[in-house]
């Protein structure tokens, strides 16, 4: 029996508390030393206020709180608490004050010295504006020294910082009320944090045009604020919810899915015949591979039945390189669905790579981009000519780590995709691979400094084999579909970074609990769309689309919805019962299901379901925390309004 939070999201130690509180009109959250949410009558204003510390590779540096204190009232509330970063030779320690009052006003104060001497990259706090709200919008910009910009929060993914040296930042938050917010103890600049496929701008301190990293001597004390406060009247509070259902709705508009593929696993065990069937269940489109691993790869594309989706990365001989891998080509023999073509000193690779490997590889499409974060192609844009599309991947977690963020950030991927496709001139655009944790630091400045033996690599996320990552996976899907992605590759075939478990199990099963020989419920979301691989996907949205998302699959006579939670709380939705016909049938994936999904996937997908008996014209569901609700039916005989 695997604990139940460890099914939930792959750990046993219970989730970090949330406090809610209110500042006058605004309310929020608390959770480990962050402000999260903060609203106003429902409407977000800023998403999440904080303090990072990053070491000379960009890596963050984990708080650990001491002497919390929390006062609060119906208006307004004090935090205290001191937090420590300590990592190697970094140990910097700063004490917070956080203070909200009844007008709507928030300050959070940091009052830090560095305990021993180190290098760092940035220290300081960190404002994230959310999109929603924001994304297109005016906003006006105060500037150090003086002066105002009048400017707009970007539409498409902006390359580069949108503003420098800022002081305050006030966007409207509905007609008549305007959120300003107030930055003191450094030059702070704003970054399109979508770049890295978070959701939101993020305004941080030290600019980046200074160099970095720099050293911090024993001692040296740094002191910063940030202050929101409200101008204009604020609406009244929202009445109190009755039916506290999450709604859904559907449009008559739809996408097409991408072509859904599978990475080659990071460790030299072969398939099994298990394995193999369990993956060709899944319909993959691909398997993706480095050109280093070519060989191993084919026998797996093989024995799936899939063709390769080949990533090279040219080194300092190009062409010696391209006619070396032409002649194991022509050996192997395998079926390539596409190219990915990179060069070792770019960060995006130039469209001349892909010209060039044009003449010597078997015909294919040909993808110039990277492997690395969609920063580096959107800093770098390959010339449309001479490429049949471009690539990137993403994960989750380049900057934060905790549920929430990883569940949040999943909105950005539809916004990559469709800012590349709109500067690669409407060319397709594969993501590849998704993953829940970097492979690898794209921007690191010395050696990543090793871990102790008995942690985790650094590229495996425990919540893998979890219901969490499940509805992550779901949501990934619904984004990357959304943004119009041509091709999606995600995780590996086997092993802890991949679908499923390989038969001898995890190599560290205290830290990475698994059911050898079984597959990880993400593994049942890959089936529930591959099922439906061709067709397409109704748009819909969710009026809290940070708790449920859904998506409605749709192929000639048969509509499939499934229905997440993204929360570690039951939730209540709300659908219109007119998407589905007599005859339609309801599994959930859950904590009461998920060991059985895991151990017997193909009795669990077999099984027949309860039949559906909705009462009225909506249907309403209750879902368990990271629960995925899979509902089947013959096609309506309207498109869903």
């Amino acid at each position: 029996m695997l604990p139940r939070n460890v099914l939930l999201y792959g750990r046993e130690e219970p989730l970090p508390a949330v406090t809610p509180l209110r500042a006058g009109p605004l309310s929020l959250w608390f959770t480990q030393g962050d402000l999260r949410y903060i609203r106003c009558a429902g409407r977000e204003v800023i998403r999440r206020v904080y303090a990072a510390v990053r070491d000379a590779n960009w890596g963050t540096v984990a708080g650990v709180i001491s002497g919390l204190k929390v006062e609060s009232s119906e208006d307004s509330f004090r935090i205290a608490y001191q937090c420590d970063h300590r990592e190697g030779d970094i140990h910097f320690r700063w004490t917070a004050g956080i203070v909200g009052t009844p007008d709507g006003a928030i300050t959070f104060s940091l009052a830090g010295q560095a305990l021993t001497t180190f290098r760092r990259n940035r220290i300081g706090l960190c404002v994230h504006h959310p999109l929603e709200g924001c994304a297109g919008r005016p906003c006006v910009v105060e500037k150090v020294g003086g002066g105002i910009e009048r400017g707009v929060f970007p539409k498409s993914v902006s390359p580069h910082q949108p503003f420098l040296n800022v002081r305050a930042v006030s966007h409207e938050v509905r007609p008549g009320l305007t959120a300003e917010v107030r930055f003191e103890g450094d030059v702070f600049e704003m970054e399109d944090h979508r770049n890295w496929t978070d959701a939101g701008f993020k305004t941080y301190s030290t600019p980046l045009a200074l160099p970095f990293p720099v050293e911090v001597k024993a001692g040296t004390e740094i002191r910063q604020s940030v202050r929101l406060t409200l101008k204009g009247e604020p609406p009244a509070p929202a009445a109190a919810c009755r039916d506290c259902a999450v709604s859904l709705a559907f449009s008559k508009e739809s996408k097409r899915l991408p072509a859904i593929g599978l990475g080659l696993a990071s460790h030299d065990e072969p398939l099994g015949e298990k394995e193999i069937a369990r993956l060709k269940a899944l319909r993959p489109a691909h398997l993706r591979a480095d050109a280093a691993s070519l060989e191993r790869a084919a026998l797996d594309a093989a024995a799936i039945g899939i063709p390769l989706e080949v990533a090279v990365t040219l080194g300092e001989d190009p062409e010696a390189e391209l006619k070396a891998l032409a002649a194991r080509m022509r050996e192997l023999r395998p079926r390539i669905a596409r190219w990915l073509i990179f060069h070792a000193k770019e960060r995006a690779s130039s469209s001349r790579w892909a010209a060039l490997a044009r003449r010597y590889l078997p015909a294919a499409p040909f993808l110039a981009g990277t492997g690395a974060n969609f920063a580096e192609l959107n800093r770098n844009r390959p010339e449309p000519k001479d490429i049949d599309g471009v690539c990137f991947s993403l994960n989750p977690q380049v900057h934060a780590f905790d549920n929430f963020s990883v569940v949040e950030n999943c909105a950005a991927q539809a916004e990559a995709v469709e800012s590349a496709r709109q500067f690669a001139a409407g060319l397709p655009v594969c993501v590849s691979p998704v993953t829940l944790k970097p492979r690898f630091n794209a921007v690191a400045t010395a050696a990543e400094v090793s871990r102790p033996s008995g942690e985790l690599p650094p590229q495996v996320d425990p919540r893998q084999m979890s219901l969490l990552g499940a509805v992550w996976t779901l949501a990934s899907i619904k984004h990357l579909a959304l943004g119009g992605a041509a091709a999606v590759t995600y995780y590996e075939t086997t092993g802890w970074r991949g679908v499923m478990d390989t038969a001898r199990g995890s190599p560290l099963p205290q830290r990475f609990h698994s059911i050898p020989g079984g597959v990880f419920p993400l593994w049942h979301m890959l089936a529930a769309v591959g099922e439906f691989a061709g067709g397409e996907m109704v748009l819909s949205s969710s009026a809290e689309p940070l708790a449920v998302e859904c998506m409605l699959l749709r192929k000639p006579g048969r509509v499939r919805a499934l229905v997440a939670n993204l929360t570690a709380h039951e939730q209540v939705v709300r659908m219109p019962v007119g998407l589905f016909r007599r005859g339609a049938r309801l599994w959930s994936l859950d904590e009461t299901s998920a060991e059985a999904a895991i151990a017997a996937p193909e009795a669990f997908q077999s099984s027949p379901g309860r039949p559906l008996k909705p009462e009225g014209p909506w249907l309403r569901l209750t879902l368990l925390p990271y629960a995925v609700i899979r509902i089947d039916s013959p096609a309506a005989e309207r498109k869903p309004r």
